[in-house]
């Protein structure tokens, strides 16, 4: 890796710019309480609603950019995904078309870009957690939209979380704590595991650091047709499946701690649902 790309792929650094569009507005970011969205958004009263949203401390810059006439939202957001998945970045949240809510609710309440305001169908949005080797966070907001007139424009916002407080999915206040991983499921003699190269280089990179434990909680949704006992039985043994994955690939079965709740837990998240085990590594 050239040390142009290397520095591309460092958390601290803003996102490379599509190729195929214009940067229009830099706007620096300081904020004791700035609004990041983790679920679509609603107003009511005026009021900014969704089910997971947080303010957070932070410092950073947004960055305005209208597309091309040649080139599409699809590619610039394919283009900035490529990016975050190279620097290990995980996705908390992302939406698009009417799902996002409206798109006049985030260009004027949440962005303050009255350009971004265009149609409630043509939008998308996501929003990544990366954490730095020295500890520190970083989210990177990527938010595109059609107007009216067919103009195409991509908001984004790259910002330093200040220490100690939580992001709502990136894991712990403190960075002895990396996941949950989320590794969805399926089979039943054999299994499916669907998870990213990234967090499996991330987990066994971690893995090698002195006393860390990798701790699979298992979990499983309840099917109409099966018993409680049933479902817990499928949730341990896709964890356990999962366990000798991670043996194979150099993460000792003494380094590991299985969990197996089934669907006794509920979680609200929706990215959390289903069969699927999660992974979390605990350093000293």
């Amino acid at each position: 890796m050239s040390s142009g790309l290397a520095s591309a792929a460092l958390p601290e650094s803003m996102p490379q710019a599509f190729a195929q569009s214009t940067l229009e507005i830099t706007a620096p970011i300081e904020s004791s309480g700035h609004l990041v969205l983790f679920s679509p958004v609603r107003e009511i009263n005026n009021e900014i609603r969704s089910e997971s949203m947080a303010r957070l401390p932070v410092s950073g810059e947004g960055r305005l950019y209208q597309i091309a006439r040649d080139a599409n939202r699809r590619e610039a957001r394919e283009h900035y995904q490529g990016l975050l998945q190279d620097r290990g970045a995980r996705i908390l949240f992302e939406c698009s078309g009417i799902r996002c809510g409206r798109s006049n609710v985030w260009a004027n309440q949440i962005f303050s870009q009255q350009i971004l305001y265009g149609r409630d169908a043509t939008q998308d949005y996501l929003v990544a957690g990366t954490v730095a080797e020295d500890g520190s966070r970083w989210l990177t907001s990527i938010y595109t939209v059609t107007r009216g007139n067919l103009r195409e424009y991509v908001w984004i916002e790259h910002l330093k979380v200040a220490p100690g407080v939580a992001i709502p999915g990136l894991g712990a206040v403190n960075n002895r704590v990396f996941g949950p991983v989320i590794v969805p499921w399926q089979g039943g003699v054999t299994y499916r595991f669907d998870w990213q190269a990234t967090d499996r280089r991330k987990i066994n990179d971690l893995a090698r650091s002195e006393n860390a434990r990798v701790v699979l909680v298992g979990y499983s949704g309840l099917n109409a047709d099966e018993s409680f006992s049933d479902s817990m039985d499928r949730a341990r043994k896709a964890a356990e499946s999962l366990s000798e994955v991670l043996a194979k690939t150099g993460v000792s079965r003494q380094q590991q701690e299985l969990l197996i709740v089934g669907p006794s837990v509920v979680v609200n998240d929706p990215g959390r649902q289903g069969d699927r085990v999660e992974v979390m590594v605990i350093t000293r």
